[in-house]
């Protein structure tokens, strides 16, 4: 799969561009073919870069917490 870093470098390119989040889901799956991201993903760092959020960084997630195997906690 393409690198999703590499994908939204691409977006807040075309935000910065004032492309909208529609021109910028077709040029991802021009670019990209299969491994675009989706329309509501490319619509959700849109909504994020509109907010100020510049960062490139997934947010974390609400949910079950990740664990780390060890000798110690086993």
């Amino acid at each position: 799969m393409a690198d999703l870093k590499e994908q939204c470098v691409c977006i807040k390119f075309c935000f910065f561009l004032g492309k909208t989040a529609a021109e910028t889901v077709i040029m991802l799956r021009e670019a990209f073919k299969e491994e675009a991201l989706s329309q509501a993903k490319v619509y959700e760092w849109f909504a994020r870069f509109k907010r100020g959020d510049m960062s490139l960084e997934d947010q974390p997630r609400s949910g079950h917490p990740s664990t780390t195997r060890t000798d110690e906690n086993i």
